[in-house]
């Protein structure tokens, strides 16, 4: 059954919640909300019969959450730190591809983010402008009104079959309504280059596990690696087999996995 949590700034936030244990909420990536992700939500089943409190929910302006636009990175806080406070005040954060550099500013930023999964976050060159230039070019597309030409443009260099998959199939309706909330991740990631990466993670102390596919992008474990040379406590693991995309039993062992102490200290790596 969906529940609701409010923000501070009085946005409605959807959220289903399974399992029984350690609390975990699961930050989706650019194109993820339940309606349209039964990736997670499985993953979030598999999760919550074996030892974990997950939730996961519509961030805001997507599914059945509330919000309008501009859509930014300090809304995606709020719902984060509503969903802390529904679960006690503390919990461990699963972030999603985009989603992890929000489950990343989380960490830096609010109080009782305990530990951080991360699962294939698209950086692009540490200082770069790149993620600048896509948050002025997604800001002037949801400003003209034109949700195709903002998920043409956030899909741009990516397989053609998945925007076609997208523009073509029955949820259309849904990430038609949802595109002004890919300002979010735009500001997310423009975010990651906005200072060195080690002064701008810094002070996160929560053990950190960097998770992708051994078929992935070559970008993404290039990424995977500029994340935990960056941050304090991290080390990386593989899935082998897997691309970007996953399937919930083999990201739920990768999880349960990565989910032991972190050994090795910064730096450490290892394949799961």
């Amino acid at each position: 059954m969906t529940g609701f949590v409010q923000t501070a700034d009085g946005v409605r936030i959807a959220y289903d919640r399974v399992g029984g244990g350690r609390p975990l909420v699961m930050v989706g990536g650019a194109g993820q909300f339940r309606a349209v992700d039964p990736a997670t939500t499985g993953l979030a089943t598999v999760l919550g019969g074996r030892g974990f409190d997950v939730v996961v929910y519509d961030r805001p302006g997507r599914g059945d959450s509330g919000g309008e636009p501009p859509f930014g990175l300090a809304g995606e806080l709020a719902a984060i730190r509503a969903l802390l406070d529904l679960l006690g005040g503390r919990a461990w954060l699963y972030g999603s591809s985009s989603g992890g550099a929000i489950a990343l500013a989380a960490a830096r930023e609010l109080p009782g983010v305990e530990r951080l999964f991360l699962w294939e976050v698209p950086l692009d060159e540490e200082e770069g402008t790149g993620g600048a230039e896509a948050l002025a070019a997604v800001r002037t597309l949801v400003s003209a009104g034109d949700p195709e030409g903002v998920w043409r443009y956030w899909t741009d260099g990516m397989p053609p079959e998945w925007f076609e998959a997208v523009r073509t199939g029955p949820h259309w309706p849904l990430f038609e309504r949802m595109a002004p909330a890919l300002e979010a991740d735009a500001e997310a990631l423009a975010w990651t280059q906005s200072a060195p990466r080690a002064r701008l993670w810094g002070s996160v102390t929560a053990p950190t596990v960097v998770l992708l596919g051994s078929r992935t992008f070559p970008s993404m474990a290039d990424a995977a690696d500029s994340v935990v040379a960056a941050l304090p406590h991290a080390e990386r693991a593989v899935i082998p087999g897997h691309d970007h995309g996953w399937e919930p039993e083999a990201m739920a062992a990768a999880v349960l996995a990565a989910a032991l102490p972190v050994r090795g200290g910064p730096g450490a790596n290892r394949s799961s």
